[in-house]
């Protein structure tokens, strides 16, 4: 090829080049135009778009609308004042041993057990029952507003189940529960039951007096009569609290619980308040209950069946006591060695005696120096004579 004409080539190429230059840096502006720089469009409105609306399902999820009270009626109200008034009276109660390790000497506090009590007075006189604190060492009492207090034991009535505490507690942390009656109660009567189980902070209870005049077994083997039945829960951590009626007044100390399980099983027994304010103002005042006696010396269960009597059957009568006194005749053993029986107590006053124990439990409503009519069986002859009850111990 010709010099001539690869010059007319190379021109050719040259131009190409330039107009295909021209084009595409045209085309580019043109796309900077309709495409804004960054900071182009953070001066534009961009225009806000909404989600879309989720697609609708046959079902909807919706909260229902809340139905206005109707307020609390007046029992309600009636309950819960109860409740706040007498709270700060019920105290939990723990107990603990000591036990000293044989090697090392070191003494160490094992947790024993733990119920209900409440407080009696201003001078910091808590009650509980006998057997919550029964075989421990020591005694913690937190009251209501969750103070703890070390009590100190002032004194036991086991037949009663019954015990007495003293804190040393200020008296504006102290408030004593109202004292009501129990000898006017009667079956179907609202009873509220406060207690502090297992420290979990005071519960409250209701029910009905479901009997009266009910008897149990007393710690001290010795039955406890006239207590209370009621249908208002109470479980072994209620234990010394309070029984109310509807006025708040405390009208029985709860005991027991009829369980074959162990669990609340709809029968509860308290014990009627009547015999706690005696039983209690004895034990705060002579550490143990004072009881009018006799002066007698009574022969067995046993000895009595065997001689198919009824009656508490005297075997001695104490020099210088009430019986001996009153002119009754122990059972004594003759110059011939034949045993003469003695006298028989078959009632005080009106109330009949079958055993020893209706004896024991018919001089706990008598006082000292109370003057009684003793009913005695002398030789198959009923013989009625006057007696003044003495002291006990």
């Amino acid at each position: 090829m010709s010099q001539k004409s690869n010059g007319f080539l190379w021109t050719s190429l040259m131009l190409l080049l330039l107009g295909g230059s021209f084009f595409l840096g045209a085309a580019w502006q043109n796309s900077d135009s309709s495409n804004p720089r960054v900071e182009d469009r953070e001066e534009e409105e961009v225009p806000i778009v909404a989600p879309p609306a989720p697609a609708t399902t046959a079902k909807t999820s919706s909260s229902r609308p809340v139905s206005p009270t109707g307020g609390l009626t007046n029992s309600e109200k009636a309950t819960i004042n109860l409740f706040e008034n007498a709270a700060p009276s019920v105290a939990f109660i723990t107990t603990s041993n000591l036990r000293r390790d044989h090697w090392s000497r070191n003494i160490t506090e094992i947790q024993r057990g733990s119920g209900s009590g409440f407080v009696w007075d201003k001078k910091g006189h808590i009650i509980t029952n006998y057997h919550v604190i029964d075989g421990a060492d020591k005694a913690q009492v937190t009251l209501g507003d969750g103070s703890s207090w070390e009590a100190s034991l002032i004194g036991v009535a086991p037949e009663k189940d019954l015990a007495v505490l003293k804190i040393d507690a200020p008296l504006d942390q102290l408030r004593p529960i109202p004292v009501g009656q129990s000898d006017n109660l009667k079956v179907g009567q609202s009873v509220f039951a406060i207690g502090n189980p297992f420290g979990l902070d005071q519960t409250l209870t209701t029910g009905i007096i479901s009997a009266l005049g009910r008897e149990i077994e007393s710690q001290g083997r010795v039955p406890i009569r006239d207590v209370i039945q009621t249908d208002a829960a109470i479980n072994p951590g209620n234990s010394g609290g309070p029984l109310l009626d509807s006025s708040g007044r405390l009208i029985a100390v709860n005991t027991a619980i009829y369980s074959p399980s162990g669990a609340y099983a709809g029968i509860g027994f308290s014990i009627p308040v009547d015999v706690v304010n005696w039983v209690v103002t004895d034990l705060i005042q002579y550490g143990k209950v004072i009881r009018p006696s006799l002066g007698v010396e009574l022969a067995s269960a046993q000895i009595t069946r065997r001689l198919g009597m009824e009656g508490a059957l005297i075997l001695n009568v104490v020099e210088g006591g009430a019986a001996e006194a009153a002119g009754i005749l122990p059972t004594i053993r003759d110059r011939q060695g034949q045993i003469r029986i003695g006298d028989v107590i078959v009632g005080l006053n009106d109330q009949k005696v079958s055993s020893n124990t209706d004896l024991i439990l018919a001089l706990e409503k008598f006082k000292v120096n109370d003057r009684i009519v003793v009913k005695v069986l002398r030789k198959e002859e009923l013989v009625e004579l006057e007696a003044v009850l003495k002291d006990q111990r």
